[in-house]
């Protein structure tokens, strides 16, 4: 029997060969580097279950932002931790709040750094839930008016792009027409559109301190079974006028990328969650895998899946290894 003419090996003898004929790359465009902003000053917390990531105060938040800004990487998203919670989440939407100073602070030293703010009520509410909660019950209606009060007053602080992240109903018709009425029909709405309700996310609750007091958020997150719902949730931010939409978490929901991918020409991101940067950091410290090596393969599959955009707090050392290689 003929040995076969054609031999997949050949194109993959050394490295050049490999670069001539890869199918994706990750590149520092694609990065967003999430921040955690917090009440106080002279404040530089790590978090115990991110190695590497800490809770910033306003004035050392701007060093960083200049820090990412010189690595390339484009965007960062803001995540706020205020010195008061209440259950109206009253300092969400505060001209004078954490996230609110911390867009002023980053657009005036860093301006162009594109600030994406994430509009949510958990790490703002007394107790955890991304929603006014009245008799154990999560209301929709009553929380899609803060969102768009919180989407106005981040709009007002400078902030580049929305990104609302409580999975209500309706939310991103209520945040748009909010933006609209104010004169911020410019500004972009990245709409966590399926945000699936998973144990991926402990890591981050830690950083952000929003784990809920009672209960979970199954009742408006997504069941991490369903994928044809992912689609209809799309389907309707889009309709809303989302003009960007996202994928969270992201390595456990590569198939839901690569579907709406398949199914809209929009430009999608996939949020690289803290469950999977903590479970890297972990076996990477342990020597159990080569951490920079499954850090960039982590990236690779989920730009390969469709992903425009990756949320992910590798995004700093990624942009290092990747401007390494450029070097060469």
């Amino acid at each position: 029997m003929a040995f076969p003419k054609t031999r997949l090996r050949r194109m993959r003898a050394t490295e050049t060969h490999r670069r001539m004929v890869r199918e994706t790359t990750v590149a520092i465009d694609d990065l967003i580097y999430p921040l955690f902003v917090t009440h106080g000053r002279n404040i530089r917390r790590e978090i115990n279950s991110m190695p590497g990531c800490f809770q910033l105060s306003v004035d050392l938040v701007t060093a960083e932002a200049k820090e990412i800004s010189v690595l390339g990487i484009p965007a960062v998203i803001l995540f706020g931790i205020p010195a008061h919670k209440d259950e109206t989440g009253t300092e969400a939407y505060s001209a004078n709040g954490v996230v609110q100073q911390a867009i002023k602070a980053i657009k005036d030293s860093v301006p162009e750094l594109l600030v994406i703010t994430d509009v949510c009520l958990c790490e703002y509410m007394s107790h955890g839930h991304c929603g006014v909660v009245r008799e154990g019950r999560i209301l929709n209606d009553p929380t899609i008016e803060l969102l768009a009060r919180e989407a106005v007053s981040h709009a007002k602080a400078g902030a580049d792009i929305i990104a609302p992240s409580d999975m209500m109903d309706g939310r991103v018709t209520a945040i748009r027409g909010g933006l609209d009425k104010e004169g911020f029909e410019h500004i972009p709405i990245l709409s966590y559109a399926a945000k699936y309700a998973s144990g991926l996310y402990g890591p981050f609750r830690d950083a952000a301190e929003s784990t809920p007091q009672s209960g979970d958020r199954r009742s408006y997150q997504m069941d991490p079974a369903n994928a044809r719902e992912a689609l209809r949730e799309v389907s309707l931010d889009i309709e809303e006028g989302a003009d960007m939409v996202m994928v969270k978490p992201a390595i456990s929901y590569l198939d839901i990328i690569c579907k709406i991918k398949e199914r809209w020409d929009i430009p999608v991101a996939a949020y690289s969650v803290s469950g999977e940067y903590a479970m890297v950091k972990a076996a990477g410290r342990l020597g159990w895998i080569d951490e920079s090596r499954v850090m960039m393969e982590l990236l690779t599959s989920i730009k390969r899946a469709g992903a425009d955009l990756i949320l992910t707090y590798f995004a700093k050392e990624a942009a290092i290894l990747l401007r390494g290689k450029e070097k060469r």
